[in-house]
């Protein structure tokens, strides 16, 4: 009775700790409008993931890249994540503009995904934005966490702004 006792109380002190640490690990995703509502109080730079349902490749990536810990824990700490479903059906406003679905094709494609992928909607693309909205770089392609890595520290601790790619590369040290 006394270690049913102990197992109970124990695992009210551990679970809270172990699940506390498993959200830490995984990336705080975010809606656009919500990352915009964040960025008027806090500026960070956004990151955008677009995707659609029907892409294996984005099921792949977050998987395997975004699941990465390290991966997680820079998308949270640098950027606004936003996962931004190409195809979604609602209506998003920003800068006074709303960006509607486009029924068309096969499946059709949101106004907003089209604008941030300057209309070259491949997937998966990945979208980084400075803290005013500027683009700073659209991202096609599946990337592992090894690749990805680099390129969000790059962009995440602005090195981007007085390095070029190549000698970033030079000095960046890998944590895999």
């Amino acid at each position: 009775m006394k270690n049913t006792l102990l197992v109970i109380c124990l695992s009210f002190v551990l679970l809270p700790n172990l699940y506390a640490q498993e959200q830490e690990s995984k990336v705080q995703w975010l809606t656009f409008e919500e990352a915009v509502e964040k960025s008027k109080t806090e500026k960070r730079k956004i990151f955008i993931d677009v995707y659609t349902d029907w892409c294996g490749w984005c099921k792949v990536m977050d998987k395997n890249t975004f699941n990465n810990e390290h991966i997680a824990s820079i998308l949270n700490e640098k950027f606004y994540p936003v996962k931004l479903d190409a195809e979604q059906r609602g209506d998003i406003t920003f800068r006074g503009t709303t960006y509607k679905w486009i029924e068309g094709g096969k499946n059709g494609y949101h106004q907003l995904a089209a604008a941030l992928l300057q209309s070259k909607l491949s997937f998966p693309t990945v979208v980084f934005l400075d803290e005013d909205f500027n683009m700073i770089q659209p991202l096609p392609g599946y990337q592992k966490p090894e690749q990805f890595h680099p390129i969000i520290t790059y962009i995440g601790e602005e090195h981007f702004k007085n390095l070029k790619w190549a000698e970033y590369q030079k000095t960046y040290v890998s944590p895999f």
